[in-house]
């Protein structure tokens, strides 16, 4: 999901997103260390999705 994705949402749905994205994360971590990933580049894309949001966050609430 692109940054311009993420800043057409609410605030509502960037916490909603922020929580499944980080459950997943949680869930491929576990994966890794218990068996092989399939595709171990979806860590990466996870960890920078979350990083994204919560940068989304901090900015709207340096705005206010």
């Amino acid at each position: 999901m692109k940054a311009a994705e993420l800043r057409d949402m609410s605030d509502e749905q960037l916490e909603l997103t922020l929580q499944e994205t980080a459950t997943g994360y949680f869930r491929l971590r576990l994966q890794a260390n218990t068996e092989r990933l399939d595709a171990p580049s979806e860590l990466r894309r996870h960890r920078r999705l979350i990083a994204r949001i919560k940068t989304i966050q901090r900015q709207r609430l340096a705005t206010k």
